[in-house]
């Protein structure tokens, strides 16, 4: 859909004409499952996409209330909840603004220190009281849910990536990586995931972890998602801070290893010689998680 600040503009001014006199701007990078538009200096209009994200309204403005008290560091909290209308079909959210900037190596002044806090946070995340939260499924993409999920998709990765000069990956260790995490079985008890715990859904402020958005994918079940970021942000030093702090046993470590090889290789299959950019950041992580 076309959701542009005049959309939104029209959606407040129809829904909570109270806020009709503050400004809107699209926030830039935008996300791929939302739309995101900052509302006066204090608030955020989210809007689903596409229809598979529209589930996740709903389960975010019941669940994130729940979830801050007990979290370390701030997380969005909804403020309003938007209805369909003509312009735009689907339910939408208002949100606190927080303040940071996406996290980026250039805006980081210590990798590790941010690694040790993101595993605090994470942990705590898991220790809530999961009883009666959203089992992973489609509205999490699986989050939470077992890798073989997207086992099919990810050998069709690794053959369409077979041979091909302008994307060279070792494609056994590859497959070798990929079934290691299929066989490393969840075994534990449910916690909370949050489900994307990407660079593009950490803010930091003054070089510091200042907040953690996003939570659309979030779900109970097998925390494994949750490491995608040791190999997509982390270097060395840092991955093993994070790894040591948050206590994560071999089994579910090969499972993170599984979830961040999944997403690397079908972006990298999904790139040709004309992608060179694009495809750079998907290498990287294969090269880090095949060593």
């Amino acid at each position: 859909m076309n959701i542009d600040a005049a959309l939104v503009r029209g959606l407040i001014a129809d829904q909570f004409p109270q806020w009709s006199h503050q400004p809107i701007t699209p926030v830039e990078p935008n996300g791929w499952d939302n739309r995101t538009f900052r509302l006066g200096a204090e608030m955020s209009v989210r809007l689903p996409s596409a229809p598979g994200y529209v589930a996740q309204v709903a389960k975010e403005q019941r669940w994130l209330p729940r979830l801050a008290p007990h979290l370390p560091l701030p997380i969005p909290v909804p403020l309003a909840q938007g209805r369909p209308a003509p312009a735009y079909p689907w339910p939408w959210s208002v949100y606190r603004w927080l303040e940071g900037d996406t996290a980026a190596i250039d805006r980081i002044a210590d990798l590790t220190g941010l690694a040790v806090m993101l595993a605090h946070f994470l942990a705590s995340l898991q220790r809530i009281d999961c009883a009666d939260g959203p089992p992973a499924g489609e509205h999490s993409f699986y989050r939470g849910g077992p890798l073989a999920v997207y086992d099919l998709e990810t050998r069709a990765a690794i053959a369409a990536l077979e041979g091909r000069s302008d994307t060279a990956i070792d494609t056994a260790a590859a497959t070798a990586t990929w079934e290691a995490a299929l066989a490393a079985t969840w075994e534990g008890p449910p916690v909370w995931v949050h489900g994307d715990v990407a660079a593009g859904n950490l803010l930091v402020k003054d070089g510091e972890l200042s907040a953690v958005i996003d939570f659309g994918c979030c779900a109970v079940g097998d925390p494994a998602c949750d490491m995608v970021i040791a190999w997509t942000l982390l270097d060395a030093e840092s991955r093993s801070a994070f790894r040591s702090t948050l206590g994560v046993d071999d089994g579910t470590w090969a499972r993170g290893q599984g979830w961040a090889l999944w997403k690397a290789l079908i972006l990298l299959a999904g790139q040709t010689e004309t992608n060179a950019l694009e495809a750079a950041t998907p290498r990287r992580v294969i090269q880090e998680l095949l060593g």
